[in-house]
């Protein structure tokens, strides 16, 4: 287990306000509101924050460029989809920024399915899907850490490629860490084997130990050639100053939610990815799991990251995320609306508590 926890947020990036509660406010994504996000973050103890990606939204990669250029230590958590990218050009992006920042680039890999045809792609099936990010991830890493790459697969092809500026090498970190996530057979055999960071949703622990398991002896079986897979958590923190608080808060929340939804969430016809039914089926297994997991917020829409909730004080979330770092997770990508009063809220009472013995 790394002694050593990264901490993150999250920044929605939606072009409509109010997303999962958030305030409703003009100008909610404007340069000048996102600033104050990633400049609250870094003068309350946040490593940095995972910046959402999808059609339909504001460009990712042009809003952690933005966000790193008013920001000294915000590290954006860059998400990206092989198809709307290519792998030279991320690598090339991301190299550039990387350079700029003085190393705070990090990058989140997306296979989950999306608006295709808006942006010209065509993913094809699962197992395309994921063959197509198994290579991308080869081969970005393949752009960062070697020069004049030839390399000609099923889904991409370099001839003499050097990415410039080069990656600087600062200390054990060769290059941006590549972030991964996906519940499906195909999404753990490329995790296993070129991800450098598993996210997790907030699953129950003995859940999540069975997955780290999983993966750590797929990676052996499939001979994984780079340092061993680390782990990370992206999981909705609700978190009061007492415990009673809390959960009359998220019952509250929960309520609206099921107002605002309604409760024929379930539909029949909407597809949902092997991680996310992961969740939803929790909802079977009780309405609180572990201490303090609770699952009702995906009965009425909640998905994602949004799906499950850990509810407390700040010392029963804190010891909840200590039980999870304590199986071999090592990032941290916490959230809660409204955004920016919860990344003071969190910053102050949570991260202490888990810094303390680190």
């Amino acid at each position: 287990m790394s002694n050593k926890s990264d901490f993150l947020w999250y920044i929605p990036n939606e072009v409509k306000s109010g997303h999962r509660g958030d305030s409703v406010v003009e100008n909610h994504n404007s340069l000048q509101t996102l600033t104050s996000h990633a400049k609250a973050l870094e003068d309350n103890g946040w490593k940095g924050a995972l910046i959402g990606t999808g059609w339909g939204r504001p460009d990712t990669f042009t809003l952690a460029v933005a966000l790193a250029a008013q920001t000294t230590s915000f590290e954006p958590l860059i998400a990206i989809r092989p198809g709307y990218w290519r792998p030279a050009n991320l690598a090339s992006a991301a190299a550039t920024l990387d350079h700029l920042t003085g190393g705070r680039v990090r990058i989140n890999i997306v296979s989950g399915l999306d608006n295709l045809d808006a942006y010209g792609d065509s993913e094809g099936d699962q197992p395309h899907r994921y063959a197509r990010t198994k290579e991308f991830l080869r081969l970005v890493r393949k752009l960062w850490t070697e020069e004049n790459v030839t390399y000609i697969g099923e889904h991409f092809q370099v001839t003499q490629s050097t990415v410039v500026p080069r990656i600087e090498v600062r200390g054990d970190r060769r290059h941006p860490k590549l972030y991964f996530g996906g519940a499906s057979d195909a999404a753990e055999r490329v995790s296993a084997t070129e991800a450098d960071v598993q996210l997790f949703w907030g699953e129950p622990l003995d859940d999540i130990a069975e997955r780290i398991e999983r993966l750590k002896v797929l990676s052996k079986k499939l001979d994984r050639d780079l340092p061993p897979l680390e782990f990370g958590l992206r999981v909705t923190t609700l978190v009061r100053d007492t415990a009673g608080q809390a959960w009359t808060d998220a019952e509250a929340k929960v309520a609206e939610i099921a107002r605002r939804e309604g409760v024929s969430f379930s539909d029949p016809h909407r597809s949902v990815a092997v991680g996310q039914k992961r969740l939803l089926d929790l909802q079977a297994r009780g309405e609180v799991l572990d201490d303090n997991l609770y699952t009702a917020p995906g009965k009425f829409g909640g998905g994602g990251a949004g799906t499950t909730w850990l509810v407390g004080s700040a010392a029963d979330v804190a010891n909840s995320l200590r039980n999870y770092r304590d199986l071999g997770i090592s990032h941290f990508v916490l959230s809660d609306t409204p955004y920016l009063p919860e990344i003071e809220r969190q910053g102050q009472q949570l991260l202490p508590l888990l810094n303390e013995a680190y």
